[in-house]
């Protein structure tokens, strides 16, 4: 599920470099290799929270204080920890998640620029076309000897949010990972809303 990086007539070198760099790591994520990463986000405030997550193709799964989610590309599990409860969704649902389905990502609804940052790595910066809804800006903070990402700050809207990666690793995630245990979780309460 690798995309392919069309660089525009207009974009100056520095643009295609960063273009460049920032869809080697989206594609290392959401190809077929896949891969992990531990987070900790902090949403002015209002909502922290931190927790591992694995990705490839379209497949992912997450962990953290509240949640346990699968997703194999058809069906969605979310586990509410706390209730014990298990929600069920079609996988391509926007019902699924309030936060992360709001944001749909098109690498050619941006703009990109690098700059080496000496104490924290280099900086690619996504700053979103005119007309574009969801993330105006991004800026992706990469190691400078292993090109990882280390952290992503967000603007949407006014508000800026900054999520800090560690262990990010590439490939070896099995796609068992992504299949929901049900037999591990028989005394949940189950609503399904496929």
């Amino acid at each position: 599920m690798a995309i392919g990086i069309q660089a525009q007539e207009h974009e100056t070198p520095n643009a295609q470099q960063a273009r460049r760099m920032f869809m080697d790591i989206y594609n290392k994520v959401y190809g077929d290799e896949g891969a992990s990463l531990h987070y900790k986000v902090n949403i002015i405030g209002i909502y922290k929270t931190e927790g591992t997550i694995w990705m490839k193709q379209k497949k992912s799964k997450f962990i953290d204080e509240k949640y346990i989610a699968w997703n194999d590309d058809v069906t969605y599990y979310r586990l509410e920890r706390k209730k014990n409860r298990v929600t069920i969704y079609d996988a391509h649902s926007d019902e699924r998640d309030k936060y992360a389905t709001k944001f749909k990502f098109e690498p050619d609804n941006y703009t990109y620029s690098i700059k080496d940052n000496q104490k924290k790595g280099l900086a690619i910066t996504l700053k979103a076309k005119k007309g574009v809804k969801g993330i105006k800006e991004a800026r992706v903070m990469l190691d400078r000897h292993t090109l990882y990402p280390t952290s992503i700050r967000i603007k949407i809207g006014i508000f800026h949010t900054t999520i800090k990666i560690s262990d990010f690793r590439v490939g070896g995630i099995s796609d068992d990972l992504f299949h929901f245990p049900r037999d591990k979780y028989r005394s949940c309460e189950y609503v399904d809303k496929r």
